[in-house]
């Protein structure tokens, strides 16, 4: 299958993407087991990294969502030439649309949340596009099962900072900090900054049990 060519940047705050007709996903629609712990991966590109977790790891369902339509066609093309029945993609625009999506989906459901190296938008007259913002790490919190974790990574230091101080400012999110990705696999971009022996700063953030 060739390689679906599509901009790198996109800007969610464009006219376009501020008005997509995002509707509520039904998990039923989607997975062939929607009982199973959800993980999701937020700017999941051309989701090659959930599609290696997918085959790994059948126990769980992992929904990845991109704001670029043809790559995430592209993907579940993918998936469906594989018959993977816990794997699924969406197109969304996660900055404004993602309570929209999860809108349906039972909150012990989504144990794992992932956001990987997400575009830093380097100029200042950029920053409001960048996605994780208060309204985002609102929106996962909420969905979060109890005990669920959100791992947040990025190259980019200055973004690293932001994206930490929104997630931990949150009341029902506890920080920790880590040095290894935990998971089994890595992205493409993880692997390119750890081959360049760059720095990569990462944090999880587990949701509090009622019990605590």
């Amino acid at each position: 299958m060739a390689r679906v060519r599509v901009h790198q940047h996109v800007n969610p705050l464009a006219k376009y993407y501020r008005e997509l007709p995002v509707k509520p996903l039904n998990l039923k629609d989607v997975f062939g087991d929607p009982e199973m712990p959800l993980h999701l991966d937020i700017g999941c590109g051309r989701g090659r990294f959930l599609l290696q977790l997918a085959k790994q790891q059948t126990d769980w369902n992992y929904l990845g969502i991109d704001i670029r339509e043809p790559i995430v066609i592209q993907a579940n093309e993918i998936r469906d030439t594989q018959k993977l029945k816990n794997l699924h993609y969406e197109f969304c625009n996660a900055t404004l649309d993602l309570e929209t999506l999860l809108e349906n989906v039972p909150s012990d459901i989504l144990k794992f949340v992932t956001i990987q190296f997400p575009d830093p938008w380097f100029k200042k007259r950029h920053a409001k596009r960048r996605m994780v913002k208060d309204n985002l790490v609102e929106t996962i919190s909420a969905k979060l099962a109890e005990e669920g974790e959100i791992l947040v990574q990025t190259d980019v230091e200055f973004l690293a900072e932001e994206m930490f101080e929104l997630f931990e400012q949150h009341k029902l999110l506890i920080p920790i900090g880590i040095d290894e990705n935990p998971l089994a696999v890595k992205t493409e971009r993880e692997i390119s900054v750890e081959n360049r022996d760059l720095p990569i700063y990462r944090r999880i953030f587990e949701k509090k049990s009622g019990k605590r």
